[in-house]
């Protein structure tokens, strides 16, 4: 199935899966990256995050295998049809779910949106990646189809969700505005899904890109990646700019993109 037709099933159920994305080898560098910070140390620090469950933040400054996944192409093909133009990377984060972790409560991702009555525009678009097998034991994310054109008010159960059965490699790709939430794990193994969530320029990023990711990092990644993490301007106009210039001056102080446009560069 091509990117529009993908589309087109996004925008009526709210998601759609793509089995088997990426194959085993990406899937192996990318758990051996983040083994130095999947060692049981840094636990949930309340309900929502999961007291049996981890979560790494700041991706891109640790495990750079985790570029071919934020910029898998069917998947920015995707976002390209569903977000604005310089849309940008708003979070990016491992969630490892251990054996004993109870549902989190249905929430959205775009909750930058949440001051618009439902039903509202999605201002953002998530993706789950399963690096592990993901089944209804372990605690697969569970999805409400529908619900971003839910009327204001209206609650889930769990009667009201799907689990997103997949095999490692596989991504699940959803509207920021549909509510879902991680199962619980009821099996003996852990779970361990990566999140890229992408949003519109003129919202702020859940994830603090810049800082997470500073330019001697990102100077390491392609321009696209670049763009997403903020090193770049929303056009028309030159919202993000630092200092009076574009944020690429940061990365490469010889960058002169925009000159001919008759832009600061």
């Amino acid at each position: 199935m091509d990117a529009s037709e993908l589309v087109k099933r996004i925008r009526g159920d709210g998601y759609a899966i793509v089995a088997n994305a990426v194959d085993c080898t990406l899937v192996e560098a990318i758990k051996r990256e983040l083994a130095p910070w999947l060692m049981r140390q840094h636990m949930g620090r309340n309900d929502f995050e999961g007291y049996h469950t981890e979560r790494v933040y700041a991706l891109l400054a640790k495990a750079p295998s985790i570029a071919g996944l934020i910029e898998h192409p069917l998947v920015l093909a995707i976002v390209d049809q569903l977000l604005p133009v310089n849309y940008l990377l708003s979070a990016a984060l491992a969630i490892n779910v251990h054996p004993g972790e109870t549902p989190q409560r249905f929430h959205v991702d775009d909750a930058g949106g949440n001051l618009l009555k439902r039903p509202r525009v999605h201002v953002g678009v998530s993706t789950m990646w399963a690096l592990d097998d993901f089944t209804v034991a372990n605690g697969a994310t569970e999805i409400v189809p529908g619900s971003h054109l839910w009327e204001e008010g209206r609650e889930p159960t769990p009667a009201d969700a799907v689990t997103a059965v997949m095999p490692a490699g596989s991504v699940m790709i959803f509207l920021g505005n549909v509510l879902h939430r991680g199962g619980a794990n009821q099996s003996t193994g852990v779970r361990l899904g990566i999140t890229p969530q992408y949003c519109a320029p003129f919202i702020r990023q859940l994830e603090n890109m810049v800082l997470a990711v500073p330019p001697e990092i990102a100077g390491r990644y392609s321009d696209r990646i670049q763009s997403l993490l903020g090193y770049s301007v929303v056009e028309p106009g030159f919202m993000g700019y630092v200092d009076g210039l574009h944020p690429k001056r940061l990365i490469d102080p010889e960058y002169r993109g925009r000159k001919a446009r008759g832009i600061p560069s």
